[in-house]
């Protein structure tokens, strides 16, 4: 339930990555179909959810899981930033 890894053996790669791309594409269009940023789009937790919220929340997120790689990389091959 909170996306734990324990079933990873039975993982199917090519299904998972063709899902992926098909969500991608579905966002895509839904994302081309929203007449501007601030349209609402849905209520999430009892606050409205807009195209501009949906977009930041995913730059955060990506940010951060680019940073974690970073982090991962520099134990394993001990260079930084520098």
């Amino acid at each position: 339930p909170d996306g734990d890894f324990d079933d990873v053996a039975a993982a199917d790669v090519e299904a998972d990555v063709a899902t992926f791309r098909r969500m991608v594409e579905r966002s895509r269009a839904m994302a081309a179909q929203t007449p501007d940023l601030d349209a609402v789009l849905a209520r999430r937790h009892g606050k409205d959810t807009t195209l501009r919220w949906i977009y930041l929340h995913m730059i955060e997120e990506y940010a951060r899981h680019n940073g974690h790689a970073d982090l991962l990389r520099e134990r394993i091959d001990g260079a930084t930033g520098d």
